[in-house]
């Protein structure tokens, strides 16, 4: 039965927040504590309880979320290889492009949160003169740029760029935020005006989420911050002085592999060894791809699809 947050009010609009599930543990890294996923009964904006604190939250990421420096094995050898080939670009079109690798465009594009770069050679194929990330784990920033990319190892908010870009990637980024309007804030003041920014993150109102429940991957907490639907993620992109140009959503496979195997295998406060084998991921990815395609297309189109998509423009006047 839902019951009232009698604590914190939501971020957003300081509204009651009615809690609509407890408990919630991370299904992914093995997380000790426990958790609970509210609604705001003013805005409708869903997000995970207690809300740790920029300290809190910045020793959970060095403990579990940095990335280890893995590379020139033979698993990530085959997944560049796979990266790079028309196979790769035929999967997205099937399964969807949470990371916009096959969008083209051009001038300067940020990928934010890039990691260890896996992203930067595609979108400089897809016609960008200059590609650049933001990445502020130094091993994973390490890794991208000796792919030969420009990295900028510092906090969005302290990020002062030379030349302001055209586009801002934000994949699987926003719902990390402690406050996503100010994160957007802080995108518009390194875009050009009119430049975009492209956001992909969870859909907490997708057939998924309501199916997987507890299990749903895309809860993660403590890290998934913020839970959007698609009117709460239009909502912050306006609020953010953002146009939004489109907005779409996709199903992608891996995710309802991985839902499934939390589903199966996960357990409090350890991490899920079967989300780490990735000939049982794939084998799963292809499964769900192969038998259920129609009911995925049929979930996107009724806007219940497990991942949002959205292209929005930034002002045209600078400061707003």
């Amino acid at each position: 039965m839902s019951k009232l947050w009698m604590q914190d009010p939501c971020f957003v609009c300081g509204g009651p927040l009615e809690v609509v599930l407890d408990p919630v543990y991370d299904t992914r890294f093995g997380a000790e504590s426990a958790y609970l996923i509210a609604e705001c009964r003013a805005c409708h904006m869903t997000q995970t309880l207690p809300r740790p604190t920029p300290q809190e939250l910045g020793k959970l990421y060095a403990r579990f979320y940095n990335f280890g420096g893995e590379r020139d094995t033979a698993y990530t050898r085959l997944r560049q290889k796979f990266l790079n080939s028309w196979a790769y670009r035929l999967f997205l079109k099937l399964d969807g492009d949470i990371s916009f690798h096959s969008r083209r465009g051009q001038g300067r594009l940020l990928d934010i949160g890039c990691n260890e770069g896996r992203g930067l050679p595609l979108y400089a194929r897809n016609g960008f003169t200059t590609v650049e990330g933001l990445e502020t784990n130094p091993v994973a920033a390490a890794a991208a740029r000796n792919r030969g990319f420009t990295i900028h190892e510092v906090e969005l908010a302290d990020f002062k760029p030379e030349q302001r870009y055209d586009v801002a990637v934000l994949s699987n980024v926003l719902e990390h935020a402690l406050d996503p309007v100010e994160m957007l804030g802080q995108v518009a003041r390194i875009l050009r005006p009119g430049g975009e920014v492209w956001i992909s993150c969870p859909n907490a109102d997708s057939w998924a989420r309501h199916l997987f429940k507890r299990s749903w991957i895309n809860w993660h907490v403590p890290f998934h911050i913020v839970h959007f639907t698609a009117e709460t993620l239009s909502d912050t992109i306006k609020r953010a002085h953002f146009t939004p140009v489109a907005q779409d959503q996709i199903t992608p496979a891996l995710w309802i592999a991985h839902s499934i195997l939390a589903t199966l295998f996960a357990k409090p406060g350890e991490a899920t060894w079967a989300l780490r084998k990735p000939l049982l991921v794939m084998a799963l990815m292809a499964l769900t791809r192969g038998l259920f395609f129609p009911l995925l297309w049929l979930g996107n189109r009724l806007g219940k699809g497990d991942c949002l998509i959205a292209v929005a423009r930034a002002p045209m006047i600078v400061g707003l």
